[in-house]
């Protein structure tokens, strides 16, 4: 297994990136968002390509070429101890091809993202590196909630203050058992949609799901690719987190547990992880174990990284 790599903490007065590999941001919401990250005592620059737009496609942030240059220059510029992403929506998938992910993955800092940005964590923690699965620098509502502000904020500068990656809100259990490793996933569309690319990178250990805005039938034929392809091969324990703005949230997580809870493994629901206003940012391609009984989710962190 690929040893795990745990980017260095923040200390007040770390420059920090914003990059866009997804869609446009607003300025106005930018501005607004970046202001929680100058209280922990940041300097935050904006990439050029970040407020560029794209010259057909309206829902992209810029041409996929300037937005991959934006993430590489911001990763292997060693002003920067972190690079955040603005937001999600889509576009991310469009440059992989343009991405050195050896490159990056040699010059360790943490990247923060979610939702689309999954598509990036994939192949980084599939070389070993820690990113954090979290709130964004436009993520206006979500870090507006001080519990989701605070996740992130203590990941990045004082990582052993998390102790269960599950509170404040807390989780269901749904099947009881104990399960160890590494924690990877992240949206399961963007998962399903990785299968047979270059990036794909089936987990080993524990995984996190969740999503936005898809219907019961699409999050059963989402989770049926991934069964029949069998990313779940090696899986130890699920974290079900947020299936947001489906058409009928019942019949979301009913779907849920009738695709996973046939493998039998220890598994929770409710995990306050994905596109509501809380979202409690995680670790991705660290050791965890969860406790499904107990519904805890305990960060490994290794030998003294986390003090690094």
């Amino acid at each position: 297994m690929t040893s795990v790599v745990v980017p260095r903490r923040l200390r007040s007065g770390d420059r920090v990136a914003v990059v866009a590999p997804s869609g446009r941001i607003r300025s106005e919401r930018l501005d607004q968002g970046t202001e929680y990250l100058k209280t922990w005592g940041l300097e935050v620059e904006i990439m050029p390509s970040v407020l560029a737009g794209h010259e057909r496609f309206a829902y992209l942030a810029a041409e996929d070429k300037a937005r991959a240059a934006d993430l590489r220059d911001a990763w292997l510029d060693e002003r920067f101890a972190a690079v955040f992403c603005g937001r999600g929506g889509y576009g991310v998938q469009r440059m992989l091809e343009a991405v050195d992910f050896d490159e990056l993955a040699a010059v360790p800092k943490w990247f923060v993202g979610f939702s689309d940005i999954t598509a990036l964590h994939e192949p980084l923690n599939a070389r070993g590196l820690v990113t954090i699965h979290g709130p964004m620098a436009a993520a206006v509502e979500q870090l507006g909630v001080e519990e989701g502000r605070a996740r992130v904020h203590d990941l990045l500068f004082e990582p052993e203050r998390v102790t269960d990656l599950l509170t404040p809100r807390g989780a269901r259990t749904l099947i009881g058992g104990v399960a160890e490793g590494v924690l990877r996933g992240g949206n399961l569309a963007l998962l399903a949609s990785s299968i047979g690319t270059p990036t794909y990178a089936p987990p080993v250990g524990v995984v996190v799901l969740e999503d936005v805005s898809e219907q019961g039938y699409r999050i059963d034929r989402l989770l049926t690719q991934l069964l029949r392809s069998g990313w779940f091969d090696q899986v130890t324990g699920i974290v079900v987190g947020d299936f947001s703005e489906s058409d009928d949230q019942g019949l979301a997580a009913d779907v849920v547990r009738e695709r996973l809870e046939p493998l039998g493994l220890p598994m929770v629901e409710g995990a306050g992880i994905g596109h509501e206003d809380l979202n409690l940012a995680v670790p991705l391609g660290l050791p965890v174990r969860l406790d499904a009984t107990a519904a805890t989710l305990t960060p490994l962190w290794p030998g003294a990284a986390a003090g690094s």
